[in-house]
């Protein structure tokens, strides 16, 4: 007996199954972290050729077309950390990206594929616009995440850091996206980047918290799996990419080397930590290839808002455009899918 194809709002049900709209939802031990293991950092390698090729294969591989398209285009809406990160910043741009976040989607298009209250996994800003965005985001679940220590550069006094993650956190910051100094990676000064990632995340508290390693200025993936395992060795519950600022910011090879050592690092540990690319991923085929590679390599527990986040701006309104095509076969101006 033949069995009846899925609908598609089926699809989208039990691709999103556990995104609902009080997202995230954490399902698992937080990161504790451990004492710094010189020799286990010292013996990790990246074989960069082998890691190019395997993630230039990836989109001619896990290409998903119509329902199932959608469903992972839902799926990729509730892991975005939508951002503003402008020096022209204001309290309305925020409250307008606030509303956004709360309807990522058109109301009409969310119903017909079957996930009315969709959200976006977090805000992120600065930490000045943290009290107008939780303002904005009261009752809705969506969590606010306050770029901090220095953003982007992470050059201000050390002191000054670590009171702005404080600041944040008393201004109602759930996540603190925290950058490294990269010159603790460029030197191999491990001990220092651990102590420093190990204070950041006592200040965060209960807020958890995403270490940015600006993979563009760390040079080689060598030096992105092993600022990746002492992060982690260190107490992070994710490890992002970069900021957005850098030259050159988020790219696949980049990401499967951190995943590879998130995989890891459960194996030695048993704790799961997060990633999140950040930075010039702004089309909806590119969230499709992350998604694949992070289902491939780690599963589909790591395609959950509590351990996968895209940092994004432009990203939504182009997936928004992708689920209108998908409804009617038509593409929509870019101006109906504004961010505020």
């Amino acid at each position: 007996m033949s069995t009846a194809p899925k609908t598609a709002s089926q699809i989208t049900s039990e691709a999103a199954a556990t995104a609902p709209a009080n997202l995230p939802q954490v399902t698992h031990a937080r990161n504790p972290g451990m004492a710094l293991d010189l020799d286990w950092v010292a013996s990790v390698q990246a074989n960069t050729s082998a890691i190019e090729r395997r993630a230039a294969t990836l989109p001619g591989r896990r290409s998903v077309k119509k329902d199932h398209q959608a469903a992972w285009l839902l799926k990729a809406v509730s892991l975005i950390d939508l951002t503003t990160l402008s020096g022209d910043d204001t309290p309305g741009r925020v409250a307008r990206l606030c509303a956004k976040a709360r309807q990522p989607v058109r109301a009409e298009m969310l119903e017909a594929l079957g996930l009315p209250g969709l959200t976006v996994g977090a805000v992120c800003v600065y930490h000045e616009m943290v009290e107008p965005a939780v303002r904005a985001l009261e009752g809705s679940g969506i969590p606010v995440a306050a770029v901090s220590t220095g953003f982007p550069a992470g050059l201000s006094s050390y002191r000054t850091r670590i009171e702005e993650i404080r600041d944040s956190v008393k201004a109602g910051a759930k996540e603190i996206d925290i950058v490294i100094s990269r010159r603790h990676v460029l030197t191999g000064n491990w001990q220092a980047l651990y102590d420093e990632m190990a204070e950041m995340r006592a200040a965060c508290g209960d807020a958890h918290v995403k270490a940015i390693l600006a993979t563009g200025e760390l040079y080689t993936l060598r030096n992105v799996a092993r600022a990746s395992l002492v992060c982690m060795m260190a107490g992070a519950d994710f490890i992002k990419t970069s900021t957005g600022k850098e030259a050159v910011n988020a790219t696949l090879p980049v990401t499967l080397t951190m995943i590879r050592a998130i995989r890891d690092y459960q194996d030695r540990t048993g704790f799961k930590v997060g990633h999140k690319p950040a930075g010039g991923i702004s089309r909806a085929k590119d969230a499709l290839n992350y998604l694949a590679l992070m289902r491939d390599e780690l599963g589909l527990p790591w395609c959950q808002p509590d351990l996968m986040r895209f940092g994004a701006s432009s990203l939504l309104g182009d997936i928004e455009r992708q689920l209108e095509h998908h409804l009617t076969g038509h593409y929509s101006a870019a101006n109906r899918h504004a961010m505020g």
